[in-house]
């Protein structure tokens, strides 16, 4: 034996692990859009054949504006959309002919058509459990009432009101509604009492379901990334529940919302429109609200993705009524306090910082400060220099490290479509690879990083184009439609990343 063999000692990291990232709503299913259902544990099951440890999956809320998954009516709540028809169905809820005739596109999510289905179909589930169908279920939904009354009592009549009102957000309802004032509530809670149930009920079923899948997820060696939105929706449970928490005017509207300053991507910034929060009004409750936001989503995941961490050290402030971001400006967030607390109460902070875009020291300091890793995507890292931050030869272990977001083009259609002939050749040069393979090469490249997470989304480890991409930042419609089939997550292809998870030391399950 060779004197460096004998002087040889293996690298431990028992941190390194790797996932994929989809969410539920692209999974296969025959009824227009991803679910809870038979197809979500052939996923899990996917996972575990490919070596994974981790699903990453986006923000689980009742979706609104634009169905996007980052405008939710609640802060708590599932979204209902995400129920598995088959499992209502095996429950004794609905019969088997209230699932026929769904004709809906196989690779893609037409909102429109869905939401009637979905809605039709829960809407006769709640009928029949009032008519003592599933009768087992009554004493779990009443517990499930009992120990959620936090939210879903103001969540609940939200929803039943919005219906009463024709889907109008609560900010035009007539004024008693608008100042959730306490007489009118009595009131309307007794005569919305049946819609008021359907939607507690609905959320009864989404829970049910998940628990049921993530307990199974758990029994796979799946854990599950979840993600936070750092804002809420506007027309949310949460803002018309607790305004005194956000910067509302004597009329319940925004006084300022959020955004993001002009950049080199756009000249006007971005408008996001969400409400922002008033903090010290959060101090005077030692962020009860983000305490139990918390509480909540850990109840549904293992790790969170926090989207905009930067905005928790400083915020981008732009007044109410501005036609773009320009004339916004930074404000002070109190992130240190708001993390020791959480800290305090959870125990720990299960926390990936989405620390993407201009990033300040203190912004860096903030999170290094309470050891949360930060993101790097590799389709940030080849405009520039051999000192951008994005490449792997600049990370640190605590880093999760993505080939793209949901919020990216796929790297095959960045490389074939967006990508510029310096990048191009850069990356070329960095991979010492001609370019022909470019989701995998990132892939591995990724993979064979000293990040300790790597994560992929599944559009790249199908080796798709652009046509498969999630969301268009700031394009209102027309996004979160992408739904894979079946047939195409090949054992071939898994057997492909398993292999290069055991090679770059990243299969939790074999340590």
């Amino acid at each position: 034996m060779s004197k460096l063999s004998e002087e040889y000692l293996p690298v431990e990291n028992p941190n390194r692990s790797s996932g994929i990232l989809l969410h539920p709503t692209s999974l296969p299913s025959p009824f227009g859009v991803g679910d809870l259902g038979p197809a979500a544990y052939q996923w899990i099951d996917a996972l575990a054949h490919a070596r994974q440890s981790w699903w990453q999956i986006l923000p689980l809320g009742p979706t609104g504006f634009g169905d996007s998954p980052y405008q939710a009516f609640s802060a708590f709540g599932g979204n209902p959309f995400l129920v598995s028809p088959q499992f209502l169905r095996d429950d004794g809820l609905v019969d088997g002919p209230d699932l026929d005739h769904a004709s809906f596109p196989v690779d893609r999510v037409d909102f429109g058509p869905v939401i009637q289905f979905k809605e039709r179909l829960l809407r006769r589930a709640w009928q029949g459990f009032q008519q003592g169908r599933a009768s087992g279920l009554r004493p779990l939904f009443d517990n499930f009432v009992r120990d959620n009354a936090s939210w879903l009592e103001d969540y609940g009549l939200f929803k039943a009101l919005k219906d009463a009102y024709e889907g109008r957000s609560w900010q035009q309802w007539p004024v008693e509604a608008r100042r959730h004032d306490p007489v009118f509530l009595k009131e309307a809670r007794k005569k919305h009492a049946d819609m008021v149930g359907l939607h507690e009920f609905r959320q009864f079923l989404f829970f049910r379901q998940w628990n049921y899948l993530r307990d199974y997820a758990r029994q796979r060696g799946i854990r599950i990334i979840g993600d936070i939105p750092i804002f809420v929706s506007p027309d949310s449970a949460d803002v018309w529940a607790n305004p005194e928490l956000f910067l509302l005017d004597a009329d319940r509207r925004p006084k300022a919302v959020a955004g993001v300053p002009p950049d080199y991507f756009s000249a006007t910034g971005q408008l996001w429109g969400n409400p922002l929060y008033d903090w010290e009004a959060m101090r005077q409750t030692r962020f009860a609200w983000w305490v139990a936001r918390f509480r909540s989503l850990m109840a549904k995941v293992d790790l969170v993705r926090l989207d905009h961490f930067r905005g928790f050290e400083a915020y981008w402030e732009v007044p109410a009524g501005k036609p773009n971001a320009i004339e916004g400006r930074w404000v002070q967030a109190p992130g240190k306090e708001l993390l020791t607390t959480l800290r305090a109460e959870l125990g720990s902070l299960p926390i990936i910082a989405e620390d993407l875009g201009v990033i300040t020291r203190a912004v860096a300091e903030l999170r290094t400060g309470f050891g949360l890793p930060g993101m790097r995507v590799l389709q940030f890292a080849f405009p520039d220099t051999a000192k951008n931050p994005f490449l792997p030869h600049n990370y640190d272990h605590n880093t999760v490290v993505y080939t793209g977001t949901h919020d990216n083009d796929t790297t095959r259609g960045w490389y074939t479509s967006s990508s510029t002939d310096y990048e191009k050749d850069h990356t070329r040069r960095y991979l010492g690879r001609d370019g022909g393979d470019i989701a995998w090469d990132f892939i591995r490249l990724a993979w064979s990083s000293i990040a300790d997470l790597a994560i992929a989304p599944l559009q790249d480890m199908l080796n798709l184009g652009s046509e498969a991409r999630m969301n268009f930042p700031g394009r209102p419609e027309g996004n979160w439609t992408w739904r894979f089939r079946p047939e195409q997550v090949t054992p071939w292809i898994l057997d492909r990343l398993a292999d290069l998870t055991r090679l770059y030391g990243r299969d939790r399950s074999a340590t």
